[in-house]
């Protein structure tokens, strides 16, 4: 090791034992005592010393549980890189898509409830969905507008399988998605009802329950969740999740308090220059998108993965009954459901999809090593949290890095936690 990588690695260390103080988010054990080798998990320290000697990574929290005890919590490098702020463990990370698994959760609750069937037509609560046509691309770059052959149900909500999709660069292909808007514009530039205007307005990519299609699913799940219970989104997840399983920073809108807490990114992206930003930091959104718009420290978010790995319920606190938890982390693609997960991340070869997660299907194809039965999901900000109930374990990482690298460090942390259980 370097002169250099020595001493960002002193740094790390020192900064834990300054704030071991901070209560653990879970019971705590060494990770020895539940079959994890520590000096093989001690790799972490060794790799995220290289990466932010090396100015790849302002600074990351992770968060590692087996058999619901902490066995890794730690701070590594800036908050803030601009400010010269050390990493805490109570930073507040935008979790952009890892914001949708806990609006899937709070969607089962009402379908436990009787109130949100996952059968439900979208058309019964927003009855502009009946009029989206399906956009056909043409050999001469046109579109051919079809009518739905079948409606968007809920479930095509929670499986991305509704046929909206995300924006894309205006040079792409892709001609029904460069249609759409970038998937943080909606809530940062209008309310829910121009989001829901605006979009029923646009193209659909595919016919519903037809393909997976990564994009707005989820925030348009959210928008019906405040029909059904008559709440904002933030209000009605606080009261049934957040605070019932206490994830004490979970919200949609920061306190001034929060804001001091906040990981911000490298002003120019490491691997090209190009200057990058997290645009959620310094605007508030206008609606509670239930796609990419909540913050959260790792700690309240291993909380919730916690939860979910014990059948839904934590502490005392049930969340959800455990046959409707094994429902949401089974796959729902299927056989004739095209399956395009992988085309989210390429380590997802493997897997399919379940209600706001993704889910391992098979051994082997992924690039990151895990078990048939694990599942996950990531946000655009550098985030990343993996459930695997045959080895007990809960995994959740916070960076603030939203070009392409965050996929690296996803992969990295995988291959070191896997690495270290030995039994």
């Amino acid at each position: 090791m370097n002169k250099l990588v020595m001493t960002a690695a002193a740094a790390v260390i020192g900064f834990n034992s300054v704030h071991s103080v901070h209560s653990a988010p879970l019971p705590e054990a060494t990770a020895d005592d539940v079959g994890v080798s520590q000096r093989r998990l001690a790799r972490l320290d060794e790799f995220f010393a290289r990466e932010i000697a090396s100015q790849r990574v302002p600074g990351a929290v992770i968060a590692i549980a087996r058999d619901g005890k902490l066995i890794h919590y730690k701070a590594y490098g800036q908050l803030d890189p601009a400010k010269g702020r050390s990493m805490r463990l109570d930073a507040m990370f935008a979790l952009a898509s890892m914001t949708k698994p806990m609006v899937a959760v709070a969607g089962l609750i009402l379908m436990e409830q009787g109130r949100l069937p996952l059968q439900a037509r979208l058309t019964d609560y927003y009855p502009g969905f009946a009029n989206m046509k399906v956009g056909v691309p043409q050999h001469d770059g046109s579109l051919e507008f079809q009518a739905q052959s079948s409606p968007i149900y809920i479930h095509d909500l929670y499986r991305h399988t509704s046929g909206l999709t995300y924006g894309v660069p205006l040079d792409s292909s892709d001609q029904v998605s460069r249609l759409y808007p970038h998937f943080a514009a909606p809530p940062l530039r209008g309310d829910k009802q121009e989001f829901i205007e605006a979009i029923t307005k646009l193209p659909l990519a595919h016919q519903p329950g037809t393909e997976f299609e990564y994009g707005f699913s989820t925030d348009v799940l959210g928008a019906v969740l405040e029909q059904v219970s008559q709440q904002r989104l933030g209000d009605y997840l606080a009261s049934n999740l957040w605070k019932p399983i206490e994830m004490q920073d979970a919200t949609f809108h920061l306190s001034e308090s929060q804001r001091e807490r906040l990981a911000h990114p490298f002003p120019g992206d490491p691997l090209t220059g190009k200057p990058q930003d997290i645009e959620l930091l310094e605007s508030p959104t206008k609606f509670d998108c239930g796609g990419a718009c909540a913050f959260a420290t790792v700690g309240d978010y291993v909380r919730f993965g916690q939860m979910l790995l014990n059948g839904g319920e934590l502490d005392g606190q049930r969340i959800l009954g455990p046959k409707t938890v094994r429902h949401m982390i089974s796959d729902h693609l299927g056989a004739e459901i095209k399956n395009k997960v992988a085309n989210v991340e390429a380590h997802r070869a493997g897997f399919g999809f379940g209600l706001g997660v993704a889910v391992r299907i098979n051994e082997g194809l992924s690039a990151v090593p895990g078990n048939p039965g694990e599942f996950s999901w990531t946000g655009a900000y550098g985030t990343q949290f993996f459930c695997d109930p045959k080895e007990r374990l809960v995994v959740v990482v916070g960076t603030a890095a939203p070009g392409e690298i965050r996929k690296y460090y996803r992969e990295q942390v995988q291959y070191i936690v896997y690495a270290a259980i030995i039994r």
